[in-house]
């Protein structure tokens, strides 16, 4: 990934020749350079967290300890990143989820709705075929518009031709499976605390599984070790949802034909580096005591009583928050309507933005 993203940016030092070449010595030279500075500020650091001789000496082994040690920093980096991301996407999830499937039709008449929403594409077709080619800002407003129209119109077309099974069934089961998975993973988290707090064999440093093959790593056999992969794959897949819902990395999301090779790349190295926290993660909050990939338990911030059930206080505390957010979301605007709040905008205003859209003729109608 550096590579990629240095040759990208090359030109060539002055006096070259323009070329690949030239493009990639001076690659090789910014990642070299790049390498040097790394070292530097990982053995800065070192020095000053622990200042025992010992520990500074042992940074030059570059194989036994550097490269590890600094792996250990990017997963520690990446696990804070995995403690913001994963929250928001567990409560994230259920609206993916809820977008995907079709909802049940539950006191709706479908029909209706798609009438009225025929009759406001109608009357936006007629203003955009009134207006003059002149009024370039009011016609490329009125095409955004339209296009969201339609986009609706589909939406509430595919409701109507679902079948019965998939709109009351498939739905309120895979709600309900998210909420089991979401469930069972904040109560393996407060057991994990409690462990924390009683026995100090929990610790995930230094703690090995017996083997692949020689015994279960779960209590609960089978059924325990397959409950532990599907919580994984759930936590990845939520940590990459809640990566890309949070406001700063939404810029990240790649578009089709408008993605440039600098997003590619920025959107590769965060993946590899949430990736390569979620073993971590995994064995710190409890869900697994398998080595998913290498020695995890050398790293030092591992065996560290507070960071550990600081971890796990703030996983918990933070998820709770947002399914609570969540799922209270529509009862707290209802409070702030009759309390008269709403006039002061507390609420979430992209949410506000999806129930409540301008029509044609100006009034605002919630389907």
């Amino acid at each position: 990934m550096p590579f990629a993203f240095f040759f990208l940016e090359s030109e060539g030092f002055a006096g070259l020749k323009k070329g690949i070449r030239a493009r990639i010595l001076e690659t090789l030279v910014m990642l070299v350079l790049l390498a040097l500075l790394i070292l530097g500020i990982v053995w800065v650091a070192s020095a000053l967290v622990d200042k025992d001789a010992a520990s500074m000496e042992s940074l030059y082994d570059l194989w036994e300890f550097y490269l590890p040690y600094l792996y250990s920093c990017i997963s520690l980096m990446g696990c804070l990143l995995l403690l913001l991301c994963t929250p928001v996407g567990l409560s994230r999830m259920f609206t993916v989820m809820g977008q995907l499937l079709v909802k049940p039709t539950i006191l709706e008449d479908l029909d209706e709705q798609i009438y009225i929403i025929t009759l406001e594409e109608e009357a936006l077709q007629r203003r955009l075929n009134g207006l003059s080619s002149s009024v370039e800002y009011n016609i490329m407003e009125l095409e955004q518009e339209l296009e969201n129209v339609k986009t609706l119109k589909t939406k509430l077309e595919r409701r109507k031709k679902a079948s019965a099974w998939e709109r009351n069934l498939v739905y309120p089961a895979v709600m309900v499976l998210l909420l089991i998975e979401t469930s069972i993973s904040v109560l393996l988290v407060a057991c994990n605390i409690l462990c924390l707090l009683v026995d100090e064999t929990a610790m995930p440093k230094g703690t090995r599984g017996p083997g692949i093959g020689n015994a279960s790593l779960s209590a609960f056999g089978f059924v325990g070790a397959a409950l532990e992969i599907i919580l994984i794959f759930y936590l990845m897949v939520s940590s990459v949802v809640g990566f890309y819902s949070l406001r700063f990395f939404g810029n990240f999301i790649p578009k089709k034909d408008d993605t440039t090779m600098t997003k590619i790349i920025g959107n590769c190295v965060s993946i590899l580096v949430l990736s390569s926290a979620l073993p971590v993660m995994s064995r710190t909050l409890g869900i697994t005591r398998f080595d998913l990939l290498g020695d995890f338990g050398r790293f030092n911030w591992l065996g560290n009583f507070y960071i550990v059930l600081s971890y796990n206080l703030l996983f918990a505390i933070v998820t709770t928050l947002c399914l609570v957010r969540k799922f209270t979301s529509a009862v707290r605007e209802e409070l702030f309507k009759a309390l008269g709040l709403h006039k002061l905008h507390l609420s979430d205003p992209s949410r506000d933005s999806e129930t409540s859209k301008p029509s044609a003729n100006g009034h605002h109608k919630a389907l």
